[in-house]
């Protein structure tokens, strides 16, 4: 296995166990301060392989032009918001409006990140 796949698939599996353990705080109806410190060293992880790749990848394939730039600005987003998700609630705030942004910037990422050159075809 090239260095290439393992940084996709380490990159693939950190925010898939980010989403989870995301979901796990937020729906939790306790705070879970240990969880959401697991959470915050796993943003740390998806930034580190996302900038991996974005790096890798980001001149290699000219038709994508900015869509890699507007992916890093997105999946930042996301981490943005499921920390503010997580920090409003664990303060007694509202969070619906967090949780939509959260919502339509997680999709967004996700066909970006999919559909460009190294992803799925869709």
């Amino acid at each position: 296995m090239d260095f290439l796949t393992s940084t996709t698939h380490l990159h693939i599996t950190t925010w898939a166990i980010a989403l989870i353990l995301f979901f796990i705080a937020a729906l939790s109806g306790k705070k879970l301060k240990a969880v959401h410190m697991i959470l915050r060293l796993m943003y740390i992880l998806v930034i580190v392989t996302g900038l991996s790749l974005f790096l890798e990848w980001r001149d290699k394939i000219p038709e994508s032009g900015m869509n890699y730039d507007m992916k890093v600005l997105f999946g930042i987003l996301v981490i943005g918001f499921m920390e503010m998700v997580l920090v409003r609630k664990s303060k007694g705030k509202s969070v619906n409006m967090f949780w939509v942004l959260f919502g339509i910037v997680l999709l967004i990422t996700l066909y970006l990140g999919l559909s460009m050159g190294i992803g799925v075809n869709f």
